[in-house]
C-alpha cells in the first residue's frame, strides 16, 4: 500500500503549552489506524493540524505525495481530508439531507442531482435515510454523531478522521456505531480514529498510536501496546512496578 499521508516532525505550541512534540507518522491507503492519549495528550489538536485548522511551527505534513503544510482547511477538504469533531456540530436548524448535501456541494463539489444522490447514499449507509427530513438540532446523541460522519463521507473523502465519535454511547449504540465505521473502512476509505472507548478502537483499527504531552511514545499492534506498562501507566495511570 501507498503512503496516503505523512507526518514529519510537526511541533506546535502555544507559549509553554506544548501540543506536538516532533511527531512523525505514516498513514497507508486503506488503513485504519487509532490514536489514544490521556486528555491534553494533544490527539485533537494534531486533528486541527492534518486538516488545517492549525498550522504547524516546524515541520511538513504530506498528503498523497503533496506537501499541503500550508494549505488551507477548506482546500484539504477538496483534496480529499475530512473531520469528525469530538461535540457533534449539525447545522442545527438545517434537516439531516441538508447537511449531507453540504459536503458533497462544498466538500466533494457535486452539484444538481449528482449531489441530492450522492448525499442520500451517504444517509443509507450511515443508518439515518429514514431520518432526512428531520431538523438534524432534534436527533439523538448516536444520531448526531452518525451525522457527523455522514456529512464528512459526503465530501468524499480519502482520508476520514474521526474524533471520539463513540463517546457517551451506550454499548448497544456502540456496536452499531462500529459496525458502521468497518462498512466504512472496508469500502475503501483511510481512517484515522482517536477514542478514549478501547474496545471500539480495537475492534478497528490495525495500528495504535500512542501520544503524550504532544510526543509519540509507542506505534504498533494495538493489542501488543495495549499489553505495555509503560502505556498502561501512562494511559491508564497505573503503576508499572505493582
Amino acid at each position: 500500500m501507498s503512503v496516503l499521508l505523512s507526518v514529519t516532525g510537526l511541533s506546535k505550541s502555544f507559549g509553554a503549552v506544548v501540543v506536538a512534540d516532533d511527531t512523525n507518522f505514516d498513514v497507508r491507503t486503506g488503513e485504519a489506524v487509532g490514536i489514544l492519549g490521556p486528555n491534553g495528550a494533544g490527539k485533537t489538536s494534531l486533528f486541527h493540524l492534518i486538516t488545517g485548522a492549525l498550522w504547524p511551527d516546524t515541520g511538513r505534513i504530506e498528503f498523497a505525495g503533496r506537501d499541503i503544510t500550508t494549505m488551507s482547511a477548506a482546500r484539504r477538504c477538496n483534496e480529499g481530508i475530512a473531520r469528525s469533531f469530538q461535540v457533534p456540530q449539525p447545522f442545527g436548524g438545517m434537516t439531516v439531507f441538508e447537511n449531507a448535501l453540504v459536503g458533497a456541494t462544498h466538500g466533494a463539489g457535486l452539484r444538481g442531482l449528482a449531489a441530492e444522490t450522492h448525499a442520500l447514499a451517504v444517509l443509507n449507509d450511515t443508518g439515518l435515510l429514514s431520518k432526512s427530513n428531520i431538523r438534524a438540532g432534534s436527533l439523538t446523541l448516536l444520531e448526531r454523531k452518525r451525522l457527523e460522519m455522514a456529512r464528512a463521507l459526503a465530501a468524499r473523502p480519502r482520508l476520514l478522521l474521526l474524533d471520539e465519535i463513540a463517546g457517551g454511547l451506550t454499548d448497544a449504540e456502540c456496536e452499531m456505531l462500529i459496525e458502521t465505521i468497518k462498512r466504512v473502512h472496508a469500502g475503501g476509505t483511510t481512517i484515522i480514529w482517536i477514542e478514549h472507548v478501547v474496545h471500539a478502537l480495537l475492534a478497528v483499527v490495525q495500528r495504535l498510536i500512542v501520544i503524550d504531552f504532544g510526543k509519540k511514545i509507542a506505534e504498533g499492534d494495538p493489542r501488543t501496546i495495549m499489553e505495555s506498562r509503560e502505556i498502561k501507566d501512562i494511559y491508564l495511570g497505573m503503576d508499572p512496578h505493582a
